[in-house]
């Protein structure tokens, strides 16, 4: 696997520690939004030396295979990050799958920049990682994401109760899932 590809209009990077400024813009700018549909976050989450080590934290994790979260950047500007396209608790053995998540800057939404950066990181998964599922939870009233999963060709599997907290309340999670195109 590398640490960036691009698409037609997008690059995504694995990014290190020295974007730390950059990521905490990108987090800042867009906090309510992703607030509402995030795990509780410390609190200093908003802080440099916390980005610092999230960003060491996620590279190696990245070197591992485990976790890898790109950051999404437009070709006509590859400095400013719009978005970030994650695979999550990558399993191999009897599984072989990966938990996606994704966020997007909202000067970014509905133009396809999400779905284009997504359909991506689902192709590394199953043709470099080689994995049989990739599955993604997401809020039952974020249809915006519902949406994007449906495009996507995802298969809802059913809610799962009670399954993240998010601003001190355990909330419900429709879980969708796409298999491997053998």
């Amino acid at each position: 696997m590398y640490t960036e590809y691009q698409t037609e209009r997008l690059i995504l990077r694995i990014l290190t520690p020295n974007y730390y400024k950059d990521v905490l813009e990108f987090q800042m700018k867009n906090r309510e939004i992703f607030e509402q549909y995030e795990p509780t976050r410390p609190l200093d989450f908003y802080s440099c030396s916390y980005q610092i080590n999230l960003l060491k934290c996620e590279y190696k994790l990245a070197q591992r295979l485990t976790t890898v979260r790109f950051y999404v950047f437009s070709r006509h500007d590859p400095y400013t990050i719009i978005g970030t396209v994650c695979m999550h608790n990558i399993t191999h053995s009897a599984y072989e799958c990966c938990e996606l998540g994704y966020k997007f800057d909202r000067d970014w939404h509905h133009h396809g920049y999400a779905k284009e950066a997504v359909e991506k990181v689902i192709s590394i998964a199953f043709f470099e990682l080689r994995l049989h599922r990739v599955f993604a939870r997401v809020s039952l009233d974020n249809t915006a994401s519902i949406k994007l999963l449906a495009s996507l060709h995802f298969i809802e599997e059913g809610i799962e109760r009670d399954s993240i907290l998010i601003r001190g309340k355990w909330t419900d999670h429709m879980r969708y899932a796409l298999l491997h195109p053998h």
